[in-house]
């Protein structure tokens, strides 16, 4: 089963939290990862600003096992239909298109996909 993991679940993970445990298997089953370029966008930068470019990088080449998934015209489309059906923000409605492009499972801590069929939704809490 594909997998796709959010933002805040990378963080989780790099950030090596409690509940990191809850997306370990997800982004450690690399043949079934598949990682948004957004993601990638969100995960180093935030990285880049926090614990500086070296860290940033690793996060980097570990996001880099799976498959990254760029944004194209057909994912843009979906998202657009994604964001006004869930009223999400553009990265999570990104997001969300790439995981049902893949027939994958989305992973996150982020509120905003509670309820959405498809999501494994584990509260920061």
């Amino acid at each position: 089963m594909n997998n796709v993991v959010d933002s805040s679940a990378w963080l989780e993970y790099f950030g090596g939290t409690e509940n990191a445990a809850n997306f370990m298997d997800a982004i450690q089953n690399t043949d079934w990862l598949i990682v948004p370029s957004v993601v990638v966008f969100e995960v180093y930068k935030k990285l880049l600003f926090s614990v500086g470019e070296e860290k940033a990088l690793k996060g980097l080449m570990t996001m880099s096992q799976g498959q990254i998934i760029g944004l194209d015209q057909e994912l843009a489309v979906t998202a657009a239909h994604l964001q006004k059906e869930h009223a999400l923000p553009m990265a999570d409605a990104i997001i969300l298109a790439t995981a049902r492009f893949f027939n994958a499972t989305l992973w996150t801590q982020d509120s905003d996909f509670i309820g959405i069929d498809g999501v494994e939704y584990f509260s920061k809490d």
